[in-house]
């Protein structure tokens, strides 16, 4: 009988900004205590609750693996981590108790629950093994000819951006894809490909394994559970975007420097990001919502504050594919610098309709936090009465 090979192989095959939330939550929030939930927004193929004794499996092996000394090695060599989370990092494990794997009729029910720094780090693993252990059930040969062959379809449209006019800034994209990849092996031909054939264009991964490996820049900053983390953190909740961008920026003093902009709106993100913020952030994520609208907000702010776009990035990561990063390029690249995250159309574009599988945060220091989404099903709480009272204080129109 052939063994079965783990799905996770390595600690640090997650998203760069997994680490650097928890570096930043380390250090100044270590004692918060946070529940993480699962959730398939879309219909599978078949029931996932079928798949509850493999992943039960796969994170009991998750929970027995440490990082390797190289692993650390290459952390270490990052400018923005910091040596005591270094070390951290060296004896840090995975705690199966903090994990509970259930289902409900047909539905799979994954939750961490326990210490945010050390439940935080589950997200990424849990989806990319419940995509993983799905997909396996479907022919492998004909979706990865079919991935192969719409791969050196997008190859030529990237080689294509050569013959259009120039832009004042270049188009740059990155691999967002860990979380909802067809598989491991699969993911790593994209990007191993992608750097091979189009290194004019692509620019990064955030997958760190694979940055290490391919000698790739590890792209990522914030997403929103850091954000969200900050309405049960003890500040006035009107003020809770202002006290995690200032965390942020005493945390890293200039490094890692784009924040994420759809936790409670683009309108109320803006209304927090004063000239001090604007200064000090690089640029803006884009991640619900119009993206042109939202740009335009964007660069009308800049303007507003009298500061010069083209030394500022638009980053795009919402649903992306690259004929819409395109339009997105043509549109902004020259009037400010622009980038795009592109994910499961990188690494889940097979023929096979991908999950559409996220694993939030859901309470924090036992309140529940909420993400008031710009995009319709992206709003995430189950407390009714906290998501009205977040709505009023920013003012927020229900979805």
């Amino acid at each position: 009988m052939t063994p079965i090979v783990p799905i996770v192989h390595s600690l640090l095959e997650t998203d760069l900004y997994k680490f650097t939330m928890w570096q930043a939550l380390l250090h100044r929030h270590p004692a918060a205590q946070a529940e993480y939930a699962f959730t398939c927004r879309n219909q599978s193929a078949y029931p996932l609750s079928e798949l509850k004794a493999d992943v039960e499996r796969e994170l009991d092996h998750l929970c027995s693996l440490s990082f390797k000394p190289e692993e650390i090695a290459y952390l270490r060599g990052l400018r923005f981590i910091k040596s005591d989370f270094a070390d951290f990092l060296t004896v840090f494990r995975f705690q199966r108790h903090f994990l509970s794997v259930e289902t409900d009729g047909d539905a799979l029910q994954i939750r961490a629950t326990g210490p945010q720094v050390h439940v935080m780090g589950f997200e990424i693993y849990v989806l990319y093994i419940v995509n993983e252990l799905y997909f396996r059930r479907f022919d492998q040969e004909a979706a990865l000819a079919e991935g192969r062959k719409r791969l050196q379809a997008k190859i030529a449209l990237l080689r294509g951006l050569a013959s259009e006019p120039a832009k004042r800034h270049p188009f740059e994209f990155f691999d967002f894809g860990v979380r909802r990849r067809f598989s491991g092996a699969w993911h790593e031909e994209v990007v191993a490909t992608l750097a091979r054939e189009v290194p004019t264009y692509f620019k990064g991964t955030s997958n760190v394994y694979f940055a290490m490996k391919y000698k790739l820049v590890p792209i990522g900053t914030m997403a929103h559970e850091y954000l969200q983390s900050f309405q049960s953190f003890g500040v006035r909740l009107r003020d809770f975007q202002k006290a995690a961008l200032e965390d942020w920026v005493q945390e890293y003093r200039g490094d890692l420097g784009t924040a994420l902009t759809d936790v409670v709106g683009m309108d109320a993100f803006l209304s927090d990001f004063d000239l001090y913020f604007a200064k000090l952030f690089d640029g803006l994520r884009h991640d619900s919502g119009d993206p042109v609208e939202w740009g335009e907000k964007a660069l009308a702010h800049y303007a507003k504050l009298r500061l010069d776009a083209h030394t500022r990035r638009l980053v795009f990561s919402d649903g992306l594919d690259l004929p819409t990063a395109f339009s997105l390029y043509r549109h902004f690249a020259d009037r400010t610098m622009t980038g795009f995250g592109i994910g499961t159309n990188l690494s889940n574009d097979v023929g096979i309709t991908p999950l559409n599988i996220v694993m939030k945060l859901m309470s924090c220091n036992g309140q529940p936090v909420a993400k008031l989404s710009d995009s319709k099903g992206k709003t995430l709480c189950k407390d009714e009465t906290f998501l009205a009272y977040l709505r009023q204080v920013f003012n927020h129109p229900a979805a």
